[in-house]
C-alpha cells in the first residue's frame, strides 16, 4: 500500500521539444542501435480530449508515466526514433461529431502506417473510415460487442488493442462504494449513453445484480451535455442517503473537473473507473493499472504483422485508490478494512 499526497494539478503547456527528448539526444546514436531510416513511417493517434486538456499536456511532456510518453519511449527501445524513421501525428476530436469527422479524415489523409485510438467512439469512427490502415485501440471495454473484432483471440480485419474493464466491474464498483458509505439506500449511475459501452448496459447488468444483494436502489443518471452534470449530481444530495458511480465513459473523462466540483458542492460520494478522476480531486477509483503496452503492437505492425493477427489483451492488474482528505470533507470515515486493501491512499 502506498500513502502519498495527490499529484500537483498544475501541468506545463504542451512542449513539443520536451516530448521529442524522449527520442534521445542524437539520431546518430540510435542509428547505431539499429534504427533503420529506409522509410519514414507515420504513427498517428486520435484523442477525445482537447489538446489544451491537462491530461493531453501531461501525456506530451512526461516520459513513460503516460500513454503517449510511454509509447514513444517504448518505440525508441525497439529502434524507432521520432524524426529518424517515424513521424508522430496527433489530432483531437474534441468539439462534437463534426470535429471527430474532421480529425479522422485528417489522419486518413496522412496515410499513416498505424492509428492509435483512445476510446470506443474514436475506434468506431476510424474503423468506419478505413478497413485497411491498421488500428490499435488503447482502451475498449467491449470490442466484440461493438463489432470491432471477431474475437479477442483472433480479431481479424485491421484492428486490435487492449481492453480496460470487464462487465463485472459494475458490481465491483457498487461493492466498494457501499463499503465506504454503508448507510447508502440508493446509488446514482452517471453516464452518457452515446459514449459508454452498450449505452451503459455493459456495466449495468452486474451493477443491478449486486444492488439486489446489497439492498440498494439503482437510479440511472444519463447525461448528454456538460451543462447537465450539476443537475444530475444534485439529485443525490437529498435523502434517502445516496452515493454515485461513474461508468467508463470518455465524455465523463473530458468533463471530470465539472463532475468533481459538483460532487464537492453537493457532498455526494462517487467512485470512478480511472485514476484521472483522482488526480482531479475524486474520492475513490477502481480500475486497471496504467500499463503502456501499445508500443509492442505498434512495433510489430510497423515491421509487417497484421493487426488482425494480434490478440486483444486484457488488463493484468486493477488498483484501488482512496483520498482520505476528500472522504473527510464529505463526512465519511473510510473503514480500515477498505483502506487496508487500497493500493494507494492519498491525503
Amino acid at each position: 500500500m502506498i500513502e502519498r499526497s495527490a499529484p500537483a494539478r498544475a501541468v506545463p503547456g504542451v512542449a513539443r521539444r520536451d516530448f521529442l527528448r524522449l527520442a534521445g539526444t542524437t539520431a546518430a546514436g540510435f542509428l547505431a542501435l539499429g534504427a533503420t531510416p529506409d522509410r519514414m513511417r507515420i504513427v498517428a493517434t486520435l484523442t477525445a480530449l482537447s489538446l489544451d486538456d491537462e491530461l493531453t499536456k501531461r501525456s506530451m511532456t512526461e516520459a513513460a508515466t503516460t500513454r503517449l510518453g510511454g509509447l514513444i519511449a517504448g518505440l525508441r527501445q525497439r529502434g524507432w526514433v521520432e524524426g529518424v524513421n517515424f513521424r508522430f501525428e496527433i489530432r483531437s476530436s474534441f468539439g462534437g461529431p463534426d470535429k471527430l469527422k474532421t480529425a479522422v479524415q485528417e489522419l486518413i489523409d496522412l496515410k499513416p502506417d498505424v492509428i492509435l485510438t483512445g476510446s470506443t467512439g474514436e475506434t468506431a469512427a476510424v474503423l468506419a473510415a478505413t478497413k485497411t490502415i491498421p488500428i490499435v485501440f488503447a482502451t475498449s471495454n467491449d470490442p466484440v460487442g461493438n463489432g470491432f473484432v471477431e474475437s479477442l483471440a483472433h480479431p481479424g480485419g485491421n484492428v486490435t488493442g487492449f481492453t480496460s474493464s470487464t462487465a463485472e466491474m459494475g458490481g465491483k464498483w457498487l461493492q466498494l462504494i457501499k463499503e465506504a458509505v454503508p448507510d447508502m439506500a440508493r446509488v446514482g449511475v452517471l453516464f452518457n449513453p452515446a459514449s459508454t459501452p452498450r449505452a451503459g448496459r455493459f456495466f449495468l447488468d452486474s451493477l443491478e445484480q449486486e444492488a439486489v444483494t446489497s439492498g440498494v436502489d439503482v437510479v440511472l443518471a444519463p447525461i448528454g451535455k456538460a451543462a447537465e452534470v450539476d443537475g444530475a449530481i444534485s439529485r443525490f444530495s437529498e435523502p434517502p442517503k445516496a452515493a454515485m458511480i461513474s461508468l467508463v465513459d470518455s465524455f465523463l473523462v473530458v468533463n471530470r473537473q465539472a463532475i468533481i466540483a459538483a460532487t464537492a458542492k453537493y457532498r455526494v460520494p462517487m467512485i470512478y473507473p480511472f485514476h484521472y478522476f483522482m488526480d482531479a480531486g475524486g474520492l475513490m477509483s477502481y480500475g486497471p493499472t496504467l500499463e503502456v503496452r501499445s508500443a509492442d503492437y505498434v512495433d510489430l505492425i510497423l515491421r509487417g504483422t497484421k493487426a488482425g493477427d494480434l490478440p486483444v489483451q486484457s488488463p493484468r492488474k486493477y488498483e484501488l485508490l482512496i483520498n482520505r482528505t476528500v472522504a473527510r470533507s464529505l463526512g465519511l470515515t473510510i473503514p480500515f478494512t477498505l483502506l487496508a486493501r487500497a493500493d494507494e491512499i492519498r491525503e
